[in-house]
């Protein structure tokens, strides 16, 4: 995630932020640009005052979900590139419900984000009602049938636990399922992982080289699922897989590792943004380092993962150092690098299709 800087007094401001510290001005994202936009009210419109003959419209869930990006579409719903993807949202007429939905709409914003550098195909429920990408947030106490709400995709719907949202909750469950690491921007990350797989993969007929790496999927899942949380991980599982849940199917193994090329794509931006470069060595004259290091336009996942092996260590030691956890604690082995470059191969072959 880069910096961006305030478009009325040029402050350094934050990808979250809806107000400028310095100047006092209203921010919003705008995703046409990619930067971070002032605006300000004129009767019931608002301008940017840099560019006062520009009319600005903030997204309809700016006041009860936070949204602090623009609709520059004149999209019907009022709502900006990333909410109007969605088809439920928790009741808000409790406050807890609204702070878990602001948290959650926040994780997810940095999802769309990097769906947005990358280029991405992105399509609605409205415009595709069988596959379209759209998501359900959804409390326990709202399933009619008593039964909790699971965190999963389905033919491009995503549902999630408003839960999640709860640190507390979040760290229950990570700890139960003996997980190193879960959040709800991994949780989005490895769900929209699952749409890519079905929207790249298999709608492109591109089943035969997936099977080469990550097995055949054709595995009955429920199958896989009921063993794995019986039994555990296959023994060994760490010398091919990036995570234990990785090696329950092979539809988890590419979500999983989907989810980790977007962390370390993601992540690496942002160490750039802040100057943490550890000089990766240039494959390619495509990719220059000279000043910046655009993970987003990386060759191919060597360089990824040339910079981010070293970030990590050098992170994991300073997280240890406070008497935290690991902040990666994950290893890339050899079979783990050649899924991260099939992943990286998918998404630069979508983008310039």
């Amino acid at each position: 995630m880069r910096l961006f800087n305030c478009s009325n007094c040029a402050n350094i401001v934050h990808f979250d932020n809806g107000g400028c510290v310095t100047c006092g001005m209203r921010l919003a994202w705008r995703p046409s640009r990619f930067d971070m936009v002032a605006i300000a009210a004129d009767g019931a419109m608002f301008r940017d005052p840099a560019e006062p003959a520009n009319l600005l419209q903030p997204c309809g869930n700016a006041e009860a979900g936070g949204c602090n990006w623009l609709v520059e579409d004149g999209h019907a719903s009022g709502l900006c590139l990333a909410c109007r993807h969605n088809l439920t949202i928790p009741d808000l007429s409790t406050q807890e419900n609204v702070a878990n939905w602001q948290r959650i709409e926040a994780a997810k914003r940095y999802v769309f984000y990097s769906l947005l550098r990358f280029g991405l195909p992105l399509v609605t429920r409205a415009e595709d009602p069988a596959t379209g990408l759209g998501f359900e947030f959804l409390a326990d106490d709202a399933v009619t049938s008593g039964q909790q709400v699971l965190t999963g995709h389905a033919d491009g719907l995503i549902t999630l636990n408003i839960a999640e949202a709860s640190d507390a909750e979040r760290e229950a469950r990570r700890v139960s399922l003996g997980e190193p690491f879960r959040t709800l921007v991994g949780h989005f990350r490895h769900e929209i992982g699952h749409y890519y797989w079905d929207r790249l993969v298999q709608e492109r007929g591109d089943l035969e080289s997936f099977r080469a790496l990550f097995g055949d999927e054709r595995r009955d899942y429920g199958e896989a699922l009921q063993l794995h949380y019986a039994n555990g991980p296959m023994a060994g599982w760490e010398q091919s897989y990036i995570s234990a849940y990785a090696a329950s199917h092979p539809w988890e193994d590419f979500a999983e590792t989907w989810a980790h090329y977007f962390h370390i794509v993601d992540a690496l931006d942002t160490a750039d943004a802040f100057g943490l470069r550890t000089r990766p060595e240039i494959a390619s004259p495509e990719l220059t380092l000279s000043t910046t290091f655009d993970a987003y336009r990386a060759v191919d996942a060597k360089v990824l993962v040339d910079a981010w092996v070293p970030l990590t260590v050098a992170l994991n030691s300073i997280n240890r150092s406070m008497g935290q956890r690991d902040l990666y604690p994950f290893v890339l082995s050899v079979p783990v690098f050649k899924k991260l470059q099939y992943v990286h191969n998918l998404v630069h072959g979508a983008t310039s299709m």
